[in-house]
């Protein structure tokens, strides 16, 4: 049998070969078309359903109807997310996952024993923090000793630097001690009170020293702000009072109050007055704050204004929801501010000589004149944000006035 010529064998493939090569390469065109398709469709889902459920978070104002849970801040690593290195605290990148921490306290540990022993079982605590002067030692001390240790932990600035001379008050062992001099209550609390930090720590109250708690008793405080729903109070502050505003004098009636109404022609709240100082406003010298109020509180207090003039008037956008229900005064455990001024003078001994006392005039003054600079200041920077952040709308416009 002889060869068989090329032209033979080469028709013999082509009248097989294209109809099958047509088949196969359309079959594996289509099958990358959906592949294709479906990835696309599936990248376009992650990408924007996330934004989407962010952008509806952050423009919902509050309401009346419904009342925001003391919970932490919002999580938007909650939500399923390709990047996860975007979920991560910061300059945490190079770690696992599993093994970062990040939020503390300021509870104590013993130097022995189980570290993890007592993880399941704390109780639930909150913090009381004061700034304090070796002058007003034994108010602080009833103060202090009014708060139990088992529900509260204690943290003492020291303003004017003096540490081991309280040491022989039975609590002094369990309290945390910061000592910087001459500086204030915000000043304190936006280095040392972090958000992380308290974030185990079910209220924070941020107290002034000069506070008599004859008729206060803490447990019963917070039972009644837990009942009302009470995101930001204060304990009513008793008629001998050094009282700024009629809002926060104790009502005779109740366990508490959420605004105040003009009366016998004093004051300057009417029946449509639906902002601070009339209604969703607490004064500054006893605030206590859940730790979602706190949260936002923290994040507005100024780095540099150290009296936080002007602070109080905004303290509503912290309410968690609508400032009239979640703000408040209580009524039926109340406190007497003695109103004693202790800035100015850097908590020295009190003035015995005429130049002295001169010199604590003067301080005192400057001490006033910073305040109202602080609030001009504050009161500009709230508007210049204001106007910058397009995306911000305000839950509580002010009311247009007919002319």
């Amino acid at each position: 049998m002889g060869p068989i010529s090329n032209d033979g064998s080469q028709k013999r493939f082509f009248s097989i070969a294209p109809p099958a090569a047509l088949i196969f390469f359309v079959l594996i065109f289509v099958a990358g078309a959906i592949v294709t398709l479906g990835h696309k469709e599936n990248l376009s889902i992650l990408q924007l359903q996330p934004k989407e459920m962010i952008s509806t978070e952050a423009i919902r104002p509050p309401t009346s109807e419904s009342r925001v849970e003391p919970t932490e801040e919002p999580n938007i690593c909650d939500v399923k997310n390709m990047n996860q290195n975007r979920c991560r605290p910061s300059g945490s990148e190079a770690l696992p996952r599993g093994i970062v921490q990040d939020k503390s306290n300021f509870e104590m540990e013993s130097l022995g024993g189980n570290p993890e022993r007592k993880k399941d079982g704390r109780p639930s605590k909150s913090l009381l923090a004061i700034p304090v002067g070796i002058k007003q030692k034994a108010v602080v001390d009833k103060l202090v000793s009014k708060f139990p240790a088992a529900k509260f932990t204690v943290m003492l600035f020291h303003y004017d630097g003096v540490v081991d001379r309280w040491g022989d008050l039975k609590w002094f062992d369990r309290a945390i001690h910061v000592a910087a001099r001459d500086q204030t209550k915000w000043w304190f609390a936006k280095r040392f009170l972090h958000p992380d930090l308290v974030a185990e720590y079910e209220y924070i109250f941020l107290w002034d020293e000069d506070i008599e708690v004859d008729s206060f008793d803490p447990l019963k405080y917070l039972r009644i702000v837990r009942r009302e729903g009470l995101e930001i109070s204060q304990p009513a502050l008793d008629h001998r009072s050094q009282i700024h505003h009629r809002l926060t004098a104790r009502a005779r009636k109740g366990d508490v109050h959420r605004r105040f109404y003009k009366t016998n022609g004093r004051g300057r709240c009417y029946g449509n007055s639906t902002g601070p100082p009339c209604t969703g406003w607490v004064e500054m010298m006893v605030p206590v704050f859940s730790r979602a109020a706190w949260r936002c509180a923290w994040h507005m207090i100024q780095n540099d204004l150290i009296y936080a003039w002007g602070l109080d008037f905004k303290l509503g956008y912290c309410a968690q929801g609508d400032r009239r229900r979640n703000v408040g005064v209580v009524d039926s455990q109340y406190v007497l501010h003695r109103g004693i001024p202790t800035l100015g003078d850097g908590g020295k001994a009190p003035a015995r000589s005429t130049s002295t006392s001169t010199s604590a005039t003067v301080d005192r003054y400057a001490v006033r004149r910073r305040s109202y600079d602080e609030l001009q200041v504050f009161n500009r920077r709230w508007r210049e944000a204001v106007e910058e952040d397009g995306s911000w709308t305000d839950p509580y416009p002010k009311p247009t006035t007919n002319s």
